[in-house]
């Protein structure tokens, strides 16, 4: 689909698409053009031009989402376009602002805002080549650590000191930029541009450094809080990290797989949850939780029950949830305001079937996002799944995969999936009939690709037929057997696969040490 351009960005296209002139000529540009240019030549991948535009900016605020998302003269939002040509231009013309020789009563910029830049699969920008969240932390903080030892060597402007420019932006912190990272938040105070984090990622970190670095960003402002993967936080870490520090803001959490298993529960355990429970609910904005992986068992009510704010956002896949569990759910203020919910990796059908349909007949009138993944959702449950989606008019997400379903099933699921009017994204399982006879559910990794590939291609051709004919070519379907896109796994998952390889070697020196004191 072309997007209309109006003769106005059309003609920001013509200047910005000669850089030498367009460099030359900003000296005599009209202030309140600086925005419609940046975003023409943001589009063009004008490097150059991006940079003397920051470099120059002439306003008091500088905001990548409401510059790059849809504007009057151009609708189209490039906000996810992750361009490292011109988000290297940006950041570099940034460190340049301040070094910039021109009078300091000149100088009006005060806060830049990279919160708005959204990290996605697929890039349209010609140099195909990101600079996705942790690339734009590990650079903020290198300028900022290198502006500050030109600053102390040089001989600069008196007034490059008054310069105080606070730098929102979405932190990404792993043990390889870790470093530089705590050296750029430690020296914060004396730098022109200031790092103001307002969400936070950590991955593959020790824990001792996850709570140094944590105290740095001034928790008191962060928005988001996301312990993923390789960061060992069990319950009696969490209970330490929420009694040491507020998050009076936080909307949103996400904790690593495992931080809970009541399989091993003591009363002191139990004093802990309650505990963690009370710290939660302390946190009026808190609208997104996410705790995958973790063995929740009849513990549900007791976390989440102190919350005084509906949750928005529910991630319990994996938490081997009980039907008290999910009665609490079903019957819980938060129902009636889930938008986005995954159950993945439960047993509905058998374990709580007449409950989930609750559940989800409460939260009908908001969800955009369903994710019953591993579900043990059957050909014969279908008819009742079709029943319990139909008031969900709103949802523009729904994922199945490894749900032991026919082709027939599908196609009768996809028939009707036609009819929700807002759903642009479908990840559907590979047919059961696709695999060999006796195949069981859930399917391990080892057997999860050895199915008829090119059965499974007419299916899914038929598939997208039923969409086509529907008039439902915007909807996306697909099966990505080894689970969605993440942005911030692909980016740094050398580095993961690293320290897996690791933790495996030094697993199996143990193993090969104590075989051998054994022998």
């Amino acid at each position: 689909r072309t997007t209309m351009k109006s003769l106005r960005f059309i003609s920001a296209e013509a200047f910005v698409s000669n850089a030498e002139f367009a460099r030359k000529s900003l000296g005599a540009v009209a202030h309140d053009l600086f925005p419609l240019l940046f975003k023409a030549s943001y589009l063009l991948e004008q490097g150059e031009v991006v940079h003397d535009l920051v470099e120059n900016w002439p306003l008091s605020d500088f905001n990548m989402g409401k510059l790059l998302g849809a504007t009057l003269g151009y609708e189209e939002d490039l906000s996810h376009r992750t361009c490292s040509v011109c988000l290297e231009s940006c950041l570099t013309g940034l460190r340049d602002y301040v070094l910039n020789q021109s009078s300091p009563y000149m100088k009006k910029l005060k806060v830049v805002d990279l919160t708005g830049i959204k990290d996605v699969e697929v890039q349209f920008c010609k140099c195909k080549k990101t600079m996705g969240r942790w690339a734009r932390t590990q650079l903020l903080s290198k300028l900022c650590s290198d502006l500050l030892v030109y600053l102390q060597q040089a001989q600069c402007n008196p007034g490059t000191f008054e310069v105080s420019i606070n730098v929102l932006i979405d932190l990404f912190v792993t043990e390889r930029n870790y470093e530089l990272v705590v050296q750029a938040l430690l020296k914060k105070c004396n730098c022109p541009l200031k790092i103001c984090c307002v969400a936070f990622r950590s991955d593959n970190l020790t824990l001792q450094k996850f709570f140094y670095v944590i105290k740095l960003t001034v928790p008191s402002l962060l928005r988001k809080l996301e312990i993923v993967h390789n960061v060992h936080l069990e319950m009696e870490h969490l209970e330490m990290l929420f009694n040491r520090i507020h998050f009076p803001l936080l909307m949103s959490l996400t904790l690593p797989a495992r931080t809970f298993n009541v399989q091993r529960f003591t009363a002191t355990d139990e004093q802990m949850l309650t505990n963690i429970g009370k710290k939660m609910g302390e946190m009026t904005q808190l609208t997104e939780l996410s705790m995958s992986f973790s063995i929740l068992t009849g513990r549900i009510q007791k976390l989440l029950s102190p919350l005084k704010t509906p949750l928005k956002m529910l991630d319990v896949s994996n938490c081997s949830l009980n039907h008290a569990d999910m009665a609490f759910l079903a019957n819980s203020f938060h129902a009636n305001h889930l938008e986005v919910l995954d159950l993945s990796g439960h047993d509905i059908p058998e374990l709580y079937p007449s409950t989930f349909f609750k559940l989800l007949s409460h939260c009908s009138s908001v969800l955009r996002s369903l994710a019953l993944e591993d579900c043990n959702i059957q050909d014969t449950h279908v008819n009742m799944l079709i029943l319990g989606l139909s008031p969900c008019q709103k949802l523009q997400e729904f994922k199945f995969i490894g749900n032991p379903l026919s082709s027939q099933a599908l196609k009768h699921l996809f028939t009707f999936l036609c009819e929700l009017p807002m759903l642009k994204n479908v990840e559907f399982p590979v047919p059961r009939d696709c695999y060999p006879f006796g195949t069981t559910y859930p399917i391990d990794d080892a057997s999860v690709c050895r199915f008829d590939h090119q059965k499974y291609e007419r299916v899914a051709e038929e598939l997208n037929l039923i969409l086509l004919q529907a008039n439902r070519d915007d909807v996306k379907a697909s099966t990505p057997l080894f689970g969605s896109y993440d942005a911030a796994v692909q980016e740094t998952n050398n580095e993961l696969g690293a320290y897996l390889i690791k933790s495996f070697k030094e697993t199996l020196e143990k193993f090969t040490s104590s075989f051998n004191k054994m022998s």
